[in-house]
């Protein structure tokens, strides 16, 4: 009776455990579906967004190839510092004609009031800024977040500008004795971003046509 009980008890667990491995199966099946019909669609969508935002830094009558396939990855630890990242930058390369006509990249203001701010800039061939935008920040609210380009027009004030050795004392806000103005109340947000785009146009000052190799 007990042996037979023992067999019984085997029997039932045996055809929980086939229940729950094919719903465990299934339910592998359906997501790895799921995944494949939906990764193209958000990889689409993905790749359409940062077009969108490229087009903000750099507009797209100023390039005829694709930017997302014409890249160089900076990996050099100098390089990275002066860009704020620790880990390799896609630079993605514009051109017109098979000639160089523009770079966008991302760079980051490591010294934001409330942390890191994360920024799109691009810099057409012969080194004034197209455009720059902010990707991501904790700035306050009210103050800070005035760096982005819907909630105030701050940041296309770096348009048309380059850097060279007789206007790098202006490259630093009003307070500072710069160009740029700052924001009432909230000037260590507009002074790193105005440091961390003086310090990408540096480098690419510096770095000129091998950017574009």
């Amino acid at each position: 009776m007990i042996e037979s009980n023992g067999k019984l008890l085997i029997q039932t667990m045996l055809r929980s455990a086939g229940k729950l491995s094919l719903f465990v199966l299934v339910s592998i099946i359906l997501l790895l579906g799921i995944k494949y019909i939906t990764d193209p669609l958000v990889e689409k969508a993905e790749k359409q967004t940062l077009m969108d935002t490229f087009n903000q830094v750099l507009p797209e009558s100023l390039y005829d190839n694709q930017p997302l396939t014409d890249t160089k990855t900076i990996t050099d630890p100098t390089l990275l510092e002066a860009l704020g990242s620790e880990q390799p930058v896609t630079v993605y390369r514009a051109r017109k004609n098979g000639k160089p006509a523009g770079l966008i990249l991302t760079a980051i203001a490591t010294n934001g009031y409330s942390g890191n701010i994360h920024l799109l800039i691009g810099v057409m061939a012969d080194g004034r800024i197209s455009g720059v935008r902010v990707l991501k920040h904790k700035e306050t609210p009210g103050l800070g977040d005035k760096i982005e380009v819907n909630k105030h027009s701050w940041i296309l004030e770096f348009n048309g500008r380059n850097l060279r050795d007789d206007n790098d004392p202006r490259w630093a806000v009003k307070k500072d004795g710069g160009d740029f103005d700052q924001f009432t109340g909230a000037t260590i947000t507009p002074r790193a971003v105005v440091g961390a785009v003086k310090k990408t146009l540096s480098l690419i000052n510096q770095q000129g046509e091998k950017l574009y190799e």
